[in-house]
C-alpha cells in the first residue's frame, strides 16, 4: 500500500529513473541478494517502504516474525546503503515506537521515556532500531538519513484480511459485510468490534503519507525523526460511526 502509494506520487511529479521491486522479486532479508541488487544498480536515494506489517491479532499470533524480519529488512537496506554510498535515505517506520502512555499528542522527543503497548512491542521495537541506525548514520557520517514515522494508514491497496489487518480496513470489511448480508438475510446483522471503544487512533491517506515523503525527498530535513499525521483523533467508536 504504502510503496505503491510513493510510486504514483513521484511518477506523477514527474520521475522516471525509479527502481522498485516487489518481495517475491527481491527478498530484502537475504543480504546476499540486497547487496547484489545494489552493486547492480547503484540507487542513489533509497526509500524504505518495506516491513512486515499487520493488525494487533497478527503481532500477537507471530511476535518473532515481527521482531526479526523487519530487523533483517531494514538492517540490509540501511547498511547497504551506506557502504555503497548512498547520501540519502528514508526510513519508514510506525507512531507506535512511542510509549504507550506518552503524553497526546506524540511529539518526537517522547521515544525511549517509557514502556512499549504490549500487543505490538516486537515491531515496535525493531522499528526504533531502524530509527536509531539511520541518526547513527546521521551523526557519524553526516549523511540525510531521516526517519518518518506515519500514524494508521488507509486507502488504495489496504489490506482487509480481518487475521493480518489494522483497524480501519478490518472495520471496513466488517460493516461491509454486514450490510451485504442484511440484504440477503432480510434483517440487521450484528457487527462485532473489539474492546471498548474508547481508545483514541488518529488516521491518514496513504497518499497525504507519499507525499510527506516527497517532501523529504526533495528538502534536506535538519532532524531524523518526524512524525506524520493529520494531528486528530477518533476514538474507536466514533470512528466505527463515520463508516
Amino acid at each position: 500500500m504504502v510503496g505503491s502509494a510513493i510510486w504514483r506520487a513521484l511518477t506523477g511529479k514527474g520521475y522516471t529513473n525509479l527502481l522498485g521491486k516487489s518481495s517475491k522479486e527481491l527478498d530484502l532479508r537475504d543480504q546476499k541478494a540486497v547487496s547484489n541488487f545494489f552493486e547492480s544498480e547503484k540507487p542513489e536515494v533509497v526509500i524504505n517502504a518495506a516491513a512486515r506489517v499487520g493488525g494487533i491479532l497478527a503481532n500477537n499470533q507471530y511476535p518473532y516474525q515481527f521482531l526479526m524480519e523487519n530487523l533483517q529488512i531494514q538492517n540490509n537496506l540501511i547498511d547497504t546503503a551506506h557502504k555503497n554510498g548512498v547520501e540519502k535515505f528514508i526510513f519508514l517506520g510506525s507512531s507506535c515506537i512511542y510509549p504507550r502512555l506518552a503524553p497526546q499528542p506524540l511529539k518526537e522527543e517522547y521515544l525511549l521515556t517509557g514502556s512499549l503497548e504490549p500487543t505490538n512491542e516486537w515491531y515496535a521495537i525493531a522499528k526504533i532500531a531502524g530509527v536509531k541506525a539511520c541518526e547513527a548514520i546521521r551523526k557519524q557520517f553526516g549523511k540525510d538519513y531521516v526517519s518518518l514515522m506515519p500514524t494508521n494508514l488507509y486507502g488504495s491497496h489496504d489490506n482487509f484480511d480481518l487475521n493480518t489487518s489494522h483497524v480501519l480496513p478490518a472495520m471496513i470489511r466488517k460493516f461491509y459485510e454486514a450490510k451485504i448480508n442484511s440484504k440477503l438475510g432480510g434483517h440487521n446483522e450484528p457487527v462485532e468490534l473489539w474492546g471498548s471503544g474508547s481508545p483514541m487512533r488518529e488516521f491518514l491517506h496513504v497518499d497525504d503519507l507519499a507525499d510527506a515523503v516527497c517532501f523529504a525527498l526533495e528538502n534536506k530535513l535538519p532532524h531524523n525523526l518526524y512524525n506524520i499525521g493529520t494531528g486528530k483523533d477518533l476514538t474507536i467508536k466514533d470512528s466505527a460511526k463515520l463508516i
